[in-house]
């Protein structure tokens, strides 16, 4: 057997099926010159260090880009981190070095910045990572937060942590370099005085709509507004409110100047947040001069830090820093981990502001003189007051230093490791390529020569860099006589026994499949199932032509003609099993055999399918009666088919059909008759039931009789299913006891007390077993807090009256569907019922004290739909959805902002935003009344309202708000 192999080098790709053909199976990596950096996949750790004279980056741990900007913003002001150098807490002294075998762990904010400032400024790694500091602040790293609000925030901490400090050069840092001073100045127009309100600031937030420059924005914040009408401010002097005029005047303006732009601003429409692409011009020198109440000082500032936000929406995008080094006087851009310097010292914002917007409509970019800027995406700028003084040099402490070696050290040593695994890795990689080359050009056995059969997937590993290659296993290619299955060469290649000999001995494994692993057994069983298929293909002509021949007398056999339909189809299966039989040993053999319940189910498959013949044997063994299922066939048709299916049950023509059979099939002829006779009697004795005609209701019991019978589904649907539970008359239930074995009745009887009414009900016996009722309720309390898109009814409250009363709805209802629905179709401002309140009252419609009784007398049931009157409008809500959000729809429905909405249901005051509406008690059909504050006439004070609320929201449970 395959004594002469043909050896396949022409092909391009590996022939599918062909044990010889050795091309394409890897090869083609391993031949030829290759790079040694194939070898591994580990970089090169010198990527990782630190340049000479470069800053380090900090890595984004998700979405905390916002929190790096600042970091290394703060990092570059120099006397801040000299201070925070200074700074000492309870657990050393500045100067007290830590313990070499203890991992030093930072306890408090200031302790995280020294270590952060430490290795920012000398560590030998390109970037550090700043989880440690995150993670002490509680923040979220998987959610972008707002960066101006967490500017504000941490340097409230900073300067609280701080203030505890015996130094006061440390102290009283943060006031020195951020903290400025302004006055709120009221002047009445009636008396002339003056009412002043100092405040200190760490910000200037200016608005930027309307504005193109940086100075128009500064002089905005600082107008004069006037206080006249219904805002009138109250005189101290007078005794009375007076027209004022209100401004802000700055006293003093610290070191570091930090100009928030307030491009983060409430849309009113969406109730979210929006960002503003406003293009805003700014140089970078700023004379705060003409903007001071005092003239007698220098207030030159030079730009020294630009904060931008990459993205159109205010929820996304990214956050970069454009900062200038104090001592070298250039400018850096600080993206996380990447650090580019720019070229000639000088600021470069054009880049950034090319990936702002992406829409179709683009603002075009202004022109900028000479050191001047434009941007729209700068949302905070920072200036430093301008000096002729040196740079500060700041020095690192030593016991800072010496963390700093020590992460130095470490970081080296992870160094030395890569470097030592790459090297190992070119080296076995070197070897592997040795050996690939010599073994692939042996890998063909010569003809005559010993030769062993192998995996194609082991080969295919063997030859795959990246895995190396575990012991051979030949085990899914074996027979269930343990040698080669036939079938399995496919997945085989054959090579020489001297590469076989070496793979053995390197990789291990087995068993191996020499010249003699063909299994003889199988191949002979092969050849003997192909000549009976195709002996099956003539003899499925001979029996389709014999068929064909009408048959006389008793010589011929019953067949199923189900059977005659598929008999080939089942003789092909027959001369399958053996090989799927061999395949399931095989599979068993090597540990690859189906579980017991896929075995089972195999079972079941196989009792279930029929096989010839058997279609046409009854329950009894015998043949059936149907002779529509079966047909005679001559005795040379039975004789050809009894060689495939020599088991197969056999019934000559002449033989009688089952007599058990028989004597059933009289019997069922005998009920159905009975059956129909009992269904025509059912249906004319109990027409109401069947056509739900004249059914007692216990809402208005008959006259007639005390009792009735409640009958459960199970009986109402084998007889007529139509409800799930009905009542039956006595009559009805004398007729069905005869007819029927009901279980489960429950009779209930009507019972009045002394003196009572006649149309006064009570329930009596049986009675909702305990369980089942409190199982009952829970189950519907359950539903009431676990609802989603359901309709609630939201009611504007006028003058702090409700307009629909509690006592009686019925008397403000509707008078139908189409007045309702021309109260919705009415325009906007029509429908609010401040709209035109004089004619309201008469437009309402109104019934009768006289109606209203007739109305009750009628006994007419009321409608469990919620109606709507005027001033109330609908809304989808979800169970576990916030207040907060419920909130937000009110404000698209009633233009009532958030902060103006007073809420309440059933008396009581819904307040906490944060609480979901399931918990509140808001359940399907509510009604919530509103009622609204004074609406906040100046936009911009709303926008400021919402820049302080909602951006704390994203802070609450870190750190940042613990002070």
């Amino acid at each position: 057997m395959m004594d002469g192999p043909s050896w396949c080098w022409s092909c391009r790709r590996n022939c599918r099926g062909n044990p010889n053909c050795l091309v394409g199976i890897g090869e083609h990596v391993w031949l030829g010159e290759i790079d040694e950096n194939s070898f591994h996949n580990i970089d090169d750790p010198n990527c990782e260090r630190r340049k000479k004279n470069a800053f380090v980056g900090l890595t984004n741990l998700g979405a905390t880009c916002y929190v790096n900007t600042f970091l290394q913003m703060w990092f570059l002001n120099l006397e801040l981190r000299q201070a925070l150098y200074l700074c000492s807490s309870n657990e050393h002294a500045v100067g007290e070095s830590i313990p070499k075998d203890k991992d030093y762990e930072p306890q408090t904010i200031c302790e995280h910045l020294q270590y952060l400032f430490a290795l920012l400024q000398n560590s030998k790694r390109r970037y550090i990572d700043p989880s440690g500091f995150v993670k002490a602040l509680g923040l979220d790293t998987g959610q972008q937060q707002d960066a101006q609000e967490f500017s504000k925030l941490f340097m409230s901490l900073l300067e609280d942590t701080l203030s505890k400090q015996k130094n006061p050069d440390v102290r009283n840092i943060v006031q020195k370099q951020f903290c400025g001073e302004y006055a709120y100045v009221t002047v009445c127009n009636q008396c002339g005085r003056e009412s002043k309100l100092v405040s200190k600031f760490y910000e200037l937030e200016l608005n930027i709509q309307g504005h193109k420059q940086l100075t128009d924005c500064i002089t905005e914040f600082l107008k004069e507004e006037k206080l006249e009408g219904d805002n009138r401010y109250f005189c101290e002097t007078c005794q009375s409110k007076q027209n004022a005029t209100r401004k802000i005047r700055l006293l003093s303006l610290p070191c570091t100047l930090n100009l928030q732009l307030m491009r983060f601003v409430f849309d009113r429409q969406t109730g979210h947040k929006k960002k503003l692409n406003t293009y805003i011009g700014f140089s970078e020198l700023l004379d705060m001069e003409p903007f001071m109440e005092q003239k007698n000082g220098v207030y030159v500032y030079e730009l020294s830090a630009v904060l931008i936000h990459r993205g159109v929406s205010a929820y996304s995008g990214h956050y970069i820093a454009h900062v200038k080094d104090p001592q070298t006087g250039e400018w850096y851009k600080f993206n996380d981990e990447d650090i580019e310097k720019m070229e000639g010292k000088k600021l470069q914002l054009g880049i950034e502001e090319d990936l702002a917007e992406p829409s179709k409509s683009q603002t075009r970019k202004p022109k900028c003189g000479k050191g001047t800027h434009c941007s729209r995406n700068a949302y905070m700028l920072v200036y430093r007051l301008q000096t002729r003084e040196k740079s500060l040099t700041v020095e690192v402490p030593a016991f800072l230093q010496e963390l700093v070696e020590r992460d130095n050290c470490k970081f080296e040593e992870w160094c030395n490791e890569m470097a030592e695994m790459r090297k190992q890795s070119v080296a076995r990689g070197k070897i592997k390529h040795e050996e690939v080359k010599e073994l692939y050009q042996r890998l063909p056995a010569e003809a005559g020569s010993p030769y062993d059969f192998i995996s194609l997937e082991w080969l295919q590993k063997w030859l795959d860099e990246s895995t190396p290659p575990k012991p051979i296993d030949n085990t899914a290619c074996l027979c269930s006589h343990g040698k080669l299955h036939p079938d399995k060469i496919c997945i085989m290649k054959r090579i020489s026994e001297y590469v076989a000999d070496f793979f053995y001995r390197r990789y291990g494994g087995g068993p191996r499949l020499n010249v003699k692993a063909l299994c003889k057994d199988c191949v002979v069983e092969r050849c003997r199932i192909l000549r009976l298929k195709n002996q099956l293909n003539e003899d499925y002509k001979t029996v389709t032509n014999l068929l064909k021949i009408t048959v006389k007398g008793s010589d011929g056999f019953w067949v199923g003609k189900a059977s005659l339909r598929s008999w080939r189809q089942l003789a092909l299966e027959q001369l399958n099993e053996q090989d799927e039989d061999a395949e399931h040993s095989n599979g068993k053999l090597n540990g690859n055999a189906p579980n017991k319940d896929e075995a089972n189910e195999e079972k079941r498959e196989e009792e279930e399918e029929l096989n010839f013949n058997e279609d046409i044997v009854c329950p009894h063994g015998d043949l059936c009666i149907s002779e529509n299922e079966r047909r005679v066939v001559s005795k040379e048709a039975w004789k050809k088919l009894k060689q495939y299916f020599p088991k197969a049950p056999e019934f000559p023509n002449n033989k009688e059909c089952c007599s058990q059979c028989k004597i059933l099939e009289r019997e069922g002829e005998e009920n159905e008759a009975l059956h129909k006779m009992m269904a025509s009697e059912q249906k004319t004795s109990l027409q109401n039931l069947f056509h739900d005609k004249c059914r007692p209701c216990l809402g208005n019991w008959p006259q007639e009789t005390d009792e009735l019978y409640i009958v459960s589904q199970f009986f109402v649907e084998e007889w007529r299913k139509f409800v799930s539970i009905a009542l039956i008359w006595p009559s009805e239930w004398e007729r069905i006891q005869k007819l029927f074995v009901v279980d489960h009745v429950i009779k209930i009887t009507r019972t009045r007390a002394a003196g009572e009414p006649e149309s006064a009900l009570y329930s009596s016996e049986p009675q909702l077993c305990p369980e089942c009722r409190e199982g009952l309720l829970c189950q519907q309390q359950r539903d009431l807090r676990e609802y989603t898109q359901a309709t609630i009814y939201i009611h504007k409250v006028v003058d702090n009256k409700k307009v629909m009363k509690d006592a009686a709805p019925e008397l403000n209802v509707s008078s139908s569907e189409a007045e309702e629905e021309r109260e919705e179709n009415k325009p906007e401002g029509e429908q609010d019922p401040d709209f035109n309140q004089s004619n309201g009252g008469a437009k309402r419609q109104k019934l009768s004290h006289q109606s209203y009784i007739s109305y009750q007398k009628q006994g007419i049931r009321r409608s469990t739909r919620h109606r709507k009157v005027r001033g109330e409008k609908a809304l989808l809500v979800s169970a576990n959805q916030t207040l907060k959000e419920l909130k937000i729809q009110i404000m698209h429905a009633f233009s009532v902002a958030p902060f103006d909405q007073n809420l309440s249901i059933n008396g009581k005051i819904l307040s906490d935003d944060t609480a979901t509406l399931g918990s509140l008690g808001v359940i399907p059909e509510s009604v919530i009344l509103l009622k609204a504050d004074e609406p906040i006439a100046d936009y911009a004070a709303m926008d400021d309202v919402m820049q302080v609320c909602m951006p704390e929201e994203g802070f609450k449970g870190t750190g940042l708000l613990g002070h």
